[in-house]
């Protein structure tokens, strides 16, 4: 984690002090329930609440110092808070395994730190909603391999945007069910020596659910398919962080990053203004796509468990989520506060002398009875013409002066083939198709999250 892309809601769930609070409640909720089914004294149970109410300090230092003799962190652990409770500590842990802990652990962490991302997406959701419905119809040229397409408007960008962020959405919703189970069923997962009942009880009391059959770790499946719906967002975060550093290039300047006062661009050219936040946003996604390779790999554990993932998982665990979560509001800031500039962006769809249009005078041609090789030769022709002047002809003038053209459409039918309007008749249909669906995609309410404790 570098502190310099982490926000402090999402750093400290990862803290040390924060895990081991939920080692606690693991380990104390499953001593109350055993205490319930009459395998430990009651007392102990209630020796462990009453240590827990008084809102302990977690001595970490100490328990690290315990950790450097018993090269075992949980052991560590438990011999911390025996230390602390008393005698009646003895009867925590009874039955089960370090990884009970551990994994239904990291599995916490990560269901609240997805509640975190959830928020987070919300809000990018909200700012392109609000973007796009201010560029509804503000024309821009559309692109492909980078060159003028057709006309489009800069409100359907950010429309495609906020589709591609409701997908993500619903993907993180998923990712949080699956990744939201508990295992507390003892070494190989067979509940031998703790009866299921805990299991259920303290899956119950974190706001998870219990993991139908662990091998003593929950299956690494689940946090595969976690970190790649992490990794699907970082790449819809980079999509759109390349199209604006895209437009905020000095031969396009459609758009760019908002450029505060006192802010400086380059320490050599004070005439710099670089898009540094979104080529930030760049740089962050290929981090956290770069953590679903080893979720991947961690899935190909050695019989019922080995702990070659446990490394792999203090890195990505944090790292991934807490970059994400710096990654879209950052994203969420960009989107907010992006400087669009509209008179640009019809200047730059002017500037190749109607080319735009090519496409309706093609299919009009064809409607007029020329067959398509020889209209689509016809508007080329013309075409290239001005492709090859740079825009200072005008592929209407040419048009009405090619005899062939004309011998099929009129002046005026020509004309009409250069409305800029015609391209947005279906924008209301698009809009519609896009911000009317959000109810049936939005995968419920954050408070309704499935597990949500």
């Amino acid at each position: 984690m570098v502190p310099r892309y982490a926000r402090p809601a999402m750093t400290a769930l990862w803290e040390p002090e924060a895990k081991y609070r939920i080692w606690f409640e693991i380990e104390a909720h499953a001593t109350s329930k055993l205490a319930d089914l009459g395998v430990v004294p009651q007392s102990a149970a209630e020796a462990l609440w009453d240590w827990w109410k008084t809102e302990p300090a977690i001595d970490v230092a100490a328990i690290d110092a315990i950790e450097a003799v018993t090269k075992h962190d949980v052991i560590a652990f438990l011999t911390w808070v025996a230390e602390q409770v008393g005698d009646e500590a003895r009867f925590m842990h009874q039955g089960m395994t370090s990884s009970d802990v551990l994994d239904t652990t990291l599995n916490v962490q990560l269901a609240r730190a997805t509640d975190i991302l959830l928020e987070d997406m919300d809000g990018l959701l909200d700012a392109l909603k609000t973007r796009a419905e201010e560029h509804k119809y503000t024309p821009t040229i559309g692109r492909s391999h980078g060159i003028h397409a057709e006309p489009v408007t800069f409100g359907l960008k950010l429309a495609q945007a906020y589709a591609e962020f409701e997908r993500c959405r619903a993907r993180l919703w998923d990712a949080r069910a699956e990744i939201a189970t508990c295992a507390i069923s003892g070494a190989v997962g067979t509940f031998a020596n703790v009866d299921p009942q805990v299991e259920a009880y303290v899956a119950e009391q974190l706001g998870l659910v219990p993991e139908p059959v662990s091998t003593q770790v929950i299956p690494r499946d689940r946090h595969a398919m976690y970190f790649a719906t992490l990794a699907v967002i970082a790449g819809s975060i980079e999509r759109l962080a390349v199209e604006i550093r895209h437009l905020q290039r000095t031969e396009v300047l459609e758009a760019e990053e908002y450029f505060s006062p006192g802010q400086k661009g380059s320490s050599a050219m004070p005439h710099k203004r670089n898009p540094i936040l979104t080529e930030n946003l760049t740089g962050q996604a290929r981090m956290i796509r770069a953590y679903a390779l080893p979720a991947l790999e961690n899935v190909a554990l050695w019989h019922e468990r080995d702990i070659s993932h446990s490394s792999v998982e203090r890195f990505i665990g944090p790292d991934a989520t807490i970059t994400l979560d710096f990654a879209l509001a950052r994203l969420t800031g960009v989107v907010e506060k992006l400087l669009v500039y509209p008179e640009r962006m019809q200047a730059n769809m002017d500037r190749m002398g109607g080319l735009v249009h090519s496409q309706r005078v093609l299919l009009a041609l064809t409607q007029a009875g020329v067959s398509r090789e020889d209209a689509y030769r016809l508007v080329q022709r013309n075409a290239m013409k001005v492709w090859e002047s740079d825009g200072r002809m005008q592929l209407l003038d040419l048009l009405k002066q090619d005899e062939e053209v004309t011998a099929a459409l009129s002046p005026e039918q020509l004309e009409e083939k250069f409305d800029l309007g015609y391209h947005f008749k279906h924008v209301d249909t698009i809009f519609q198709r896009v911000f009317d669906a959000e109810a049936a995609t939005d995968g419920g309410e954050l408070d309704e999250a499935p597990g949500a404790a």
